[in-house]
C-alpha cells in the first residue's frame, strides 16, 4: 500500500474552497505519487481552530453538502478527512474514510483537550470507540490529534486489530513541539508495537501557526518519513505487510530556522487570508522594526511592503542612516515623515491643560504623544493604501507594559508579539548569516547599538528596565513556567529585581488585551494561552 501524507492549508470557514482544493490535492498524490490513501489533517474541511463558527448552523449545512459532493468528487481515491460531523444534537471532531462514493467508515476523536489554546470541550462531544479500515489489505486505526497523546485510543486499534495506526492533526508550532511530538509518538509505538503515521496542518491562523512536519515512524520507533516544515504538500510512504518503508526524511531545522520561518507564514497567511494588498510599518532604526521587515518582506515581497522613517529631535542620526540603508537594501518603499510638528501642535493645544502641573519623574506624556503621532501616521497611511500596519513590538516589552497604547501598538499585526528580545537579536544575527554574501540585510550597527526608544535625550531602555539578559530569563520562569516569586528568587534572581518585574507583569494586562494578534512560537503565549484578569488583587500579595 502506498500511503500520502497530505499537509494541508486550509482556509477557516471556507468550507467550499478547502473542498475543491483537497480535491485537486488528492487527485494530485492520486495520479502523481500513485497513492492508495490520502489522508488530510483534522478539520481540514472547514480548517483550524473554527471557534465559535461551530456554533452556527449554516456551517453544518455547508459541511453536509461538501461532504456529499466530496465523496461523488473522489470516487476511485481512497481519502481520510478531518471534519466536524452534526449526528442529532451532538457535534463530533472525526476522520473520515471516504471509498467508493461514500462514507464508508467514521472516526470521532476520544480525547478532547481543553488547555493552551485548545477549547473542544466548548464545541465537541467525545468518542468512545476505535475504528480500524482495511486499505489494500492494510488494516489501519483511525485517531485524531490528542488521542494519540494518549495511551487509550491507540491501544484500542491495536486490539481492533489495526496494524498501523493513522493520526490526523492540527497541532500548533511552539518552540520544540516536534521534539515533544517525536516522544510521544514513540512512546506509543512502544506500546502498541504498531507503525504510526502523523499527518499535520500547515500554516497560519491568527495567533496559530501549523508547521506541517508530517511523519511516519515505523513499529520500531525509528523515522521513516518527515515531511517539509510549513511546507503545504503531498508526502508518500510504501506500507509493505503493515510496516512502513523507509522514504523521504527531511532534515530538521535548527531553532532559528524554524522559528523564522513560522514568522514568515503566520504574518503571510494572516496578510493574504485577511485580503490586504501588503504591509507597512515604522522604521526606527532599532533592532525589533528591523527585523519585522526583514520577516514582512520574506513573508510578502518588497513590492507589498513599506516602510516609515518619523524622526524627531531625540532621533540619533545613525538610526535614520541604517533605517535608509536597510530599507534601500531589500528594496521596500520608504518614507521619512518628521513628526516635529505634529508634537508641537499637540503640546501647544495642551498647554493651558497642563499649565501649572509639573510633570512627575516618572511622566511619559511627552514621550507618549511622539508615539502616538506615530501610529496616526501610520494608521493613516494603512487606511489611504490599503497596507495593513505592522507593529514591531516584541514579547518582553508586553510583558511588562513597556509600550505606547494607540502608538507604537497600534496596528493589525504583531510578528514579534511572542519573541523576547534576546531572541529578538538572535534571530536578526540568523538572518543576516543567511544573506552574508550580500552583507546582511539588517546593519551591523543595528544589531550591537544598546537598544533604546529614543523619546528623551540619551535615552536606554536599561534606564527603565533591567538588563534584558536578566528581565527575559525572569519572564520566562514567571509568564512561561508560572514559577512563584520565591522559586525565582531560589534560582538566583536578585529579590527586589524579581517583585518589580512581576508587578510590571501583572499591572499591565489592560495594555495586552488591547494589543493586535501575533505569532505564537513559544508555549505559553499572551492572548489564547494565558488569559488574567485586568481587575485584580492579586499583585498585593504577590509570592
Amino acid at each position: 500500500m502506498k500511503l500520502a501524507l497530505a499537509q494541508f492549508n486550509p482556509l477557516v470557514g471556507d468550507v467550499e474552497g478547502n473542498a475543491a482544493r483537497i480535491v485537486a490535492m488528492a487527485r494530485e498524490a492520486h495520479e502523481r505519487l500513485a497513492a492508495d490513501l490520502v489522508v488530510f489533517p483534522e478539520l481540514a474541511l472547514i480548517g483550524y481552530p473554527p471557534e465559535d463558527l461551530l456554533l452556527r448552523p449554516g456551517l453544518h449545512e455547508r459541511v453536509e453538502r461538501a461532504l456529499h459532493a466530496l465523496a461523488a468528487d473522489l470516487r476511485g481515491i481512497d481519502v481520510i478527512i478531518g471534519v466536524p460531523l452534526l449526528d442529532g444534537a451532538q457535534l463530533f471532531n472525526s476522520a473520515l474514510f471516504l471509498s467508493g462514493g461514500h462514507v464508508a467508515a467514521r472516526y470521532d476523536k476520544w480525547i478532547l483537550p481543553n488547555y493552551s489554546v485548545f477549547d473542544e470541550k466548548r464545541y465537541f462531544a467525545a468518542g468512545n470507540r476505535p475504528c480500524v479500515i482495511e486499505v489494500a489489505g492494510v488494516p489501519l486505526g483511525l485517531t485524531v490529534c490528542e488521542d494519540i497523546w494518549h495511551p487509550e485510543p491507540a491501544a484500542a486499534a491495536r486490539d481492533a486489530g489495526a496494524r498501523l495506526i493513522v493520526n490526523i492533526n492540527a497541532s500548533p508550532f511552539h518552540r520544540g513541539k516536534h521534539a515533544e511530538r517525536l516522544e510521544v509518538l514513540r512512546d506509543r509505538v512502544v506500546e502498541t508495537g504498531l507503525p504510526i503515521a502523523y499527518v499535520n496542518m500547515v500554516g497560519g491562523q491568527d495567533e496559530l501557526v501549523f508547521d506541517g512536519q508530517s511523519l511516519v515512524l515505523g513499529g520500531d520507533g525509528d523515522l521513516r518519513l518527515r515531511a517539509e516544515a510549513f511546507t503545504e504538500g503531498s508526502y508518500a510512504v510504501e506500507i509493505g505487510n503493515g510496516e512502513p518503508l523507509p522514504a523521504n526524511i527531511a532534515l530538521e531545522p535548527e531553532e532559528e530556522a524554524l522559528l523564522y520561518r513560522a514568522l514568515v507564514l503566520g504574518v503571510r497567511d494572516y496578510v493574504d487570508k485577511n485580503g490586504f494588498k501588503g504591509v507597512v510599518l515604522g522604521l526606527s532604526g532599532g533592532i525589533d522594526s528591523a527585523l519585522t521587515l526583514a520577516i514582512a518582506v520574506d513573508a510578502l515581497g518588497a513590492g507589498r511592503v513599506e516602510a516609515v522613517m518619523m524622526p524627531y529631535r531625540y532621533t540619533a542620526s545613525m538610526s535614520v542612516e541604517d533605517a535608509r540603508a536597510q530599507a534601500r537594501h531589500l528594496g521596500v518603499t520608504y518614507r521619512e515623515i518628521p513628526i516635529e510638528p505634529m508634537v508641537s501642535a499637540f503640546l501647544g493645544a495642551l498647554a493651558d491643560e497642563f499649565r501649572g502641573l509639573p510633570p512627575s519623574p516618572t511622566d511619559t506624556t511627552e514621550e507618549n504623544i511622539q508615539a502616538r503621532c506615530r501610529g496616526v501616521i501610520l494608521m493613516a497611511i494603512s487606511n489611504r493604501t490599503g497596507r495593513m500596519l505592522l507593529t514591531t513590538g516584541n514579547k518582553s516589552e508586553m510583558a511588562v507594559g513597556y509600550a505606547t497604547l494607540y502608538g507604537d501598538m497600534a496596528g493589525g499585526f504583531a510578528p514579534l508579539k511572542d519573541l523576547s528580545k534576546l531572541w529578538v537579536f538572535r534571530l536578526a544575527a540568523w538572518r543576516n548569516r543567511q544573506s552574508e554574501a550580500a552583507g546582511g540585510v539588517i546593519p551591523e550597527r543595528v544589531l550591537v547599538r544598546p537598544p533604546s526608544a529614543e523619546l528623551r535625550p540619551d535615552q536606554r531602555d536599561e534606564d527603565s528596565l533591567p538588563p534584558y539578559e536578566i528581565l527575559d530569563a525572569i519572564l520566562e520562569r514567571f509568564v512561561e513556567e508560572d514559577q512563584s516569586l520565591e522559586e525565582i528568587v531560589r534560582a538566583g534572581f536578585d529579590e527586589a529585581t524579581a517583585r518589580r518585574v512581576a508587578l510590571m507583569v501583572l499591572a499591565n494586562e489592560y495594555k495586552r488585551r488591547q494589543a493586535p494578534p501575533g505569532v505564537r512560537v513559544t508555549r505559553r503565549a499572551f492572548g489564547k494561552d494565558r488569559r488574567y484578569p485586568i481587575t485584580s488583587g492579586y499583585g498585593r500579595g504577590i509570592e
